[in-house]
């Protein structure tokens, strides 16, 4: 069964390179979300399977650890694995400190590490 990937806050390069990552080891479908309005929107239309949010968004720089807390303070979304997209280790940190899953770096693209942990909430290959 195909799962579902929102990804915030991602430039167009970045996005694309998490997107052939994902495609390539899961059967999935990865939307993309530029603001926290914009993904908060997105997941109250939709169902997500994980949510992956950059250290920085984008398009205004705000904080996506700003983001993994709404989502935890929300009863209807807090469920929706979220994982900070970040090579820095003490982002990773107050992350999964705020209730995000550990992420992964955009220097660990091809690290198994990664492939663990997307696999454990993706399933599959």
């Amino acid at each position: 069964m195909t799962k579902r990937v929102l990804d915030v806050g991602q430039c167009a390069l970045d996005h694309g390179n998490i997107q052939h990552l994902l495609t390539q080891h899961f059967d999935v479908e990865v939307d993309q979300a530029h603001s926290t309005r914009e993904a908060l929107d997105r997941l109250k239309q939709s169902a997500y399977d994980l949510v992956l949010v950059n250290r920085l968004l984008d398009r205004d720089h705000s904080p996506g650890l700003a983001l993994v807390e709404q989502l935890q303070a929300n009863t209807d979304l807090a469920a929706i694995p979220v994982m900070l997209v970040s090579n820095y280790p003490a982002s990773q940190q107050e992350a999964v400190a705020a209730g995000a899953r550990p992420g992964f770096g955009k220097s660990e693209y091809r690290d198994p590490a990664t492939l663990e942990k997307l696999r454990a909430i993706l399933g599959g290959e």
